[in-house]
């Protein structure tokens, strides 16, 4: 009668046991908010597009979430934070062109991640207009996650932890491969560097030193035409005297364009945490910002494509001697924002 009495207690905690698990799970949900984006006053205004895609809260977590999962790959290693580091302001530190599935090599240097709610393109070649696409490329890309977003459902589809984050950045817990990559953007577009110590400068928080200052007169006067605005990018394409790299075929532009004007033209790059991207160019040729300035100085190679600005005067390259060198970098230095390459709300 005892054993009888035990075994119904312990039946009855169970059931209130898992009753009471059961209900955790279905908690309703919190309720999602809007994300809020800051960044100064200064800034161009943002070209996201956030009426098809309003950028939440749960939305942004979500995209983290897909951000760093290996699952998005076909052998389920390779994320996009693989790629694109946070300490190395999200490009792929140590690597000339980025490395994917089966230690494929790419043909490009993987470009950083920042500031994407203010551009009008993206990729090196511009191919791609509208952030809400652009994890297409990388996803499908033989030589980057080699999947594809049928592939990708098919892993995520019946993933309790994935049901949840859907359900609570969309409504429901159908997960769609459109979903997937509005919930990538959104994280991107969070992704805002806007705390350096030019941005400390500009707001009249800090003092530059004497060889920033100078720095800022030399960049302004020989390499601002290229690099302008407050996101060091005018978006255009340029050649800039590289020579054409036999082992990655990579004419540019012209791989979208076809046309013989585009050879060689490539995305002028956001200098916004320059110090951290290295290796440099679509190619990762140059490992030091020194590097660079000595090739924009003596080894700018002519070519009919040749960037105007690379062509004053009779003089092929920028004029430039050792010291304005050492004062540009310096300069390039103060783009640098600590707070964002260390920021928890960007990483895994």
């Amino acid at each position: 009668m005892i054993r009888i009495l035990l075994k119904t207690i312990v039946v009855v905690i169970t059931f209130l046991s898992c009753l009471s698990c059961s209900n955790e799970v279905m908690q309703p949900l919190e309720k999602d908010e809007a994300y809020s984006l800051q960044f100064p006053s200064y800034f161009p205004e943002m070209t996201f597009d956030a009426s098809g895609n309003p950028v939440t809260k749960n939305g942004v977590e979500l995209g983290r979430k897909l951000f760093y999962e290996g699952r998005l790959s076909r052998n389920n290693t390779i994320s996009c934070g693989f790629c694109h580091i946070q300490e190395n302001a999200f490009t792929h530190h140590g690597h000339n062109v980025s490395h994917g599935v089966d230690d494929r090599i790419g043909i490009r240097n993987a470009p950083p991640i920042q500031n994407m709610a203010f551009l009008k393109r993206y990729m090196w070649d511009g191919v791609i207009h509208n952030l809400n696409e652009q994890p297409i490329i990388p996803i499908t890309d033989a030589n980057e996650m080699d999947s594809s977003m049928p592939e990708v459902l098919s892993k995520l589809k019946d993933d309790p932890k994935y049901k949840k984050l859907f359900m609570a950045a969309y409504g429901d817990e159908s997960i769609t491969g459109e979903r997937i990559l509005k919930a990538l953007s959104q994280f991107m577009v969070s992704m805002i560097s806007a705390d350096s110590k030019y941005d400390r400068v500009k707001q009249g928080k800090e003092n530059f030193t004497s060889d920033e200052s100078q720095g800022m007169a030399l960049f302004n006067q020989k390499c601002a035409s290229c690099h302008n605005g407050e996101l060091f990018t005018d978006e255009s394409f340029r050649n800039t005297g590289m020579y054409y790299n036999t082992q990655f075929k990579d004419a540019g532009r012209h791989r979208v364009t076809l046309d013989q004007k585009d050879w060689m033209k490539f995305r002028v790059p956001s200098l916004r945490n320059v110090e951290y991207t290295a290796p440099y160019m679509h190619d990762g040729r140059f490992y030091t910002l020194g590097a660079v300035l000595n090739f924009y100085s003596d080894n700018v190679e002519d070519n009919p494509n040749l960037d105007p600005q690379l062509k004053q005067n009779g003089h092929i390259g920028i004029a430039m001697n050792t010291q304005e060198k050492d004062f540009i970098i310096a300069f390039l230095k103060t783009l640098s924002d600590k707070n964002f390459i260390s920021n928890p709300k960007f990483a895994e």
